[in-house]
């Protein structure tokens, strides 16, 4: 029939709408290897263990064995080991650490003094395949020749014990040169050592040696909880890395040390008494000694701990001249 005047005419009819389109079925995760975790050990299993292989902490080594596999795996990311690595582990303990570094290093020599732990680690086939375990004492060992047979970076991770944490310390610094850098664990009073400032009473010949040839951060701080036994103390793993600026030319550390050893010995004392008495029968004068100080500017009256690392650099320097006149 005709439209009525004064309408429009009517609309065509709306084509069907189209069905939305299926959803897309999820995409599916790239597969990844499954990741080998380290058995998480309580304190009661730590002591299980040592029981069943007849053993118990060693008090005569300082022997807190960590049991937490996340702080283990979270030290190993501090310590920046990778894929490439070679790592030297002081102090394999339980094999906890161990296992973490094994996971992302190509390559870890770890090194214990117990016996009976080695023995009980080789017997239960703890510790994966790239990991080669040495009985030993770290003291013993030339850590530097261990460092430089081989290829690819080095790092050292350590566990040290309280009363082998100074000497220990001492030795990695003549690795400098071999090493990317290393992360050690120590008592969080040792730690302070190594960050204090002149003038403090942390202040001292092992802090002036860091300081010239290293730079020390703290990574992280360890409740007494993650070890058994459990120690009375709170343990900080610090990052050490050689500086990036070299202060010292070779065998110019030594030389150092020789120095604020002697100054150290005596922190009561001043410097001009502390060196004159570690200068009796050598062939430098004590009087020499003070006119060297007063040369730099150093008060008579100034003790060890009032100077720089730098100064002590300059001082050390300074006394090699005047003796080899």
């Amino acid at each position: 029939p005709a439209a009525r005047p004064g309408r429009p005419p009517p609309a065509p009819p709306r084509a069907a709408r189209r069905p939305p389109p299926p959803p897309r079925p999820p995409r599916a995760a790239p597969a990844r290897p499954p990741r080998r975790r380290t058995p998480d050990l309580k304190a009661g299993e730590v002591r299980a263990f040592l029981e069943a292989h007849g053993l118990a902490a060693r008090r005569d080594l300082g022997q807190n064995f960590l049991h937490d596999e996340r702080i283990a795996e979270k030290l190993a990311r501090i310590a920046a080991v990778e894929s490439g690595d070679r790592v030297i582990e002081i102090g394999t303990g339980l094999g906890i650490l161990t296992q973490a570094l094994a996971a992302r290093a190509a390559w870890v020599i770890t090194v214990e003094v117990d016996g009976g732990i080695v023995r009980a680690l080789r017997r239960d086939a703890v510790l994966p395949d790239n990991v080669e375990l040495i009985h030993g004492d770290a003291l013993d060992l030339d850590l530097d020749r261990l460092a430089g047979e081989g290829t690819g970076p080095v790092r050292i991770v350590g566990n040290l014990p309280y009363a082998v944490a100074s000497p220990l310390l001492r030795q990695l610094l003549d690795c400098r040169e071999r090493l990317v850098g290393w992360s050690v664990m120590v008592q969080k009073e040792v730690a302070a050592r190594l960050l204090a400032a002149p003038g403090t009473r942390e202040y001292g010949s092992l802090t002036v040696l860091h300081q010239l040839v290293a730079t020390v951060k703290i990574g992280l701080d360890v409740h007494p909880q993650c070890f058994y036994p459990v120690p009375r103390v709170t343990s900080t793993f610090l990052q050490i890395t050689p500086r990036s600026e070299v202060l010292l030319s070779a065998g110019e550390l030594r030389m150092v040390e020789g120095v604020v050893r002697a100054a150290f010995a005596h922190r009561r004392k001043t410097i001009v008494n502390s060196l004159r008495t570690a200068a009796e029968g050598s062939a430098l004068p004590p009087q020499r000694i003070a006119e060297t100080l007063a040369g730099h500017g150093i008060d008579r009256r100034a003790r060890a701990q009032n100077l720089s690392p730098g100064q002590w650099l300059e001082i050390a320097r300074a006394l090699a001249r005047a003796e080899a006149v």
